[in-house]
């Protein structure tokens, strides 16, 4: 099932935008500025995304709203789960580096299970805006949105957190370690 045609069942989105609001409630500090008034509008405005906020879910990104965007008004959902969704590691980048990867290649791409949750991978400032409001990522790591200059020769980017900050890296696209997925992120 495609993130497009998807849509929650009424118990199943009554329970997640629950869960949601509890998150946001207990969190503050991830959006002093936002009130849950707002949120619950914008999900109530387009139920189709909730699929996506489920997938975030279910595969352990414990999404929550980190900002509103300046362009459109959507709320921001990242996920907020303290390391690297478990359920989302183990991946190259995408499906150029997966085809590419001759001996033992991963079971999937970052970017190919991201366009599957109707989601998109952080970029390099939505991962270090992450790290401004917590700490994310102390024993893993995260493939963020790769510029397209870099991707062609060859490689990608990521992120983690030590000593005490937020750092961006590079490595083979190719590349997938056991400790190493990405972080989702859904405008609604």
């Amino acid at each position: 099932m495609s993130a497009k045609s998807a849509v929650l069942s009424g118990a199943d989105a009554s329970a997640l935008v629950a869960l949601l609001k509890a998150r946001f409630e207990k969190n503050p500090g991830r959006h002093p500025d936002i009130r849950w008034a707002q949120v619950a509008a914008r999900l109530e405005a387009a139920p189709g995304k909730l699929w996506s906020l489920q997938a975030m879910e279910a595969s352990g990104g414990e999404p929550d709203v980190v900002s509103i965007d300046s362009k459109s008004g959507s709320c921001v959902f990242m996920d907020c789960s303290p390391e690297t969704p478990a359920g989302r590691r183990s991946l190259c980048y995408d499906q150029k580096a997966l085809h590419a990867r001759k001996h033992n290649p991963p079971a999937g791409s970052a970017e190919n299970m991201a366009e599957t949750m109707g989601v998109s991978l952080l970029t390099e400032s939505d991962y270090l805006l992450l790290q401004l409001i917590g700490s994310f990522d102390l024993k893993t790591s995260s493939w963020l949105m790769t510029p397209d200059a870099l991707r062609k020769l060859g490689g990608a980017i990521f992120g983690d957190r030590r000593y005490d900050r937020g750092f961006i890296y590079h490595n083979g696209a190719d590349a997938y370690y056991a400790v190493r997925g990405f972080r989702a992120k859904l405008l609604v």
